[in-house]
C-alpha cells in the first residue's frame, strides 16, 4: 500500500514538473514569434526624420505648438503609416493633423512591421515629439 501511495505521489510531482516545463517553452516560443514594428534606426531616428520633413514642408506658425506632443498611429503591415492621432489637441487641430500626415508621407524610409507567428501585423506605435516654434510677441 504504501509502495502505491508512493508511486503515486512521485507520478504526479513528474507530471506537474513536466507541465511546467511545457508552459515555460510555450511563454518563450510565443516571446520568440512576436516583434513589434520598429523604424531603422529606432524611434529617435524617426523623430529626426519626421522634424525635417516639418520643418521642411510645414508652415508650424500657423498653429499654437510648443512642448511635448504625443503621436499615435498604426504601422501596416507593409510598413506605412495610416491612423494618424496627435494629442494633445491645438487650434485648428484637424489641419494640423492633415499637415503632419502630409509630413509622415516625406519619410523615406519604411517602418519594419510588427510580426506575430511569422506574419507582418498592423500595430500601434505611440511616438513623443518636442515642438518648439520661434515667433516672439513684439511690444511697442
Amino acid at each position: 500500500m504504501k509502495k502505491t501511495i508512493i508511486t503515486l505521489l512521485l507520478f504526479f510531482i513528474g507530471f506537474k514538473g513536466y507541465a511546467q516545463e511545457s508552459q515555460s517553452q510555450i511563454q518563450k516560443e510565443n516571446i520568440t514569434n512576436s516583434q513589434t514594428a520598429e523604424f531603422p534606426g529606432g524611434d529617435s531616428a524617426f523623430a529626426n526624420e519626421f522634424l525635417k520633413m516639418v520643418h521642411a514642408y510645414i508652415d508650424l506658425q500657423k498653429y499654437a505648438v510648443n512642448g511635448k506632443f504625443v503621436f499615435v498611429f498604426d504601422v501596416n503591415p507593409d510598413g506605412k503609416i495610416g491612423n494618424l492621432d496627435v494629442l494633445p489637441k491645438v487650434k485648428n487641430s484637424e489641419m494640423f493633423i492633415e499637415d503632419m500626415e502630409f509630413a509622415i508621407k516625406k519619410v523615406k524610409k519604411k517602418w519594419k512591421p510588427a510580426i506575430k507567428d511569422g506574419q507582418p501585423v498592423i500595430s500601434k506605435k505611440i511616438i513623443k515629439i518636442n515642438f518648439t516654434t520661434d515667433h516672439f510677441d513684439h511690444g511697442d
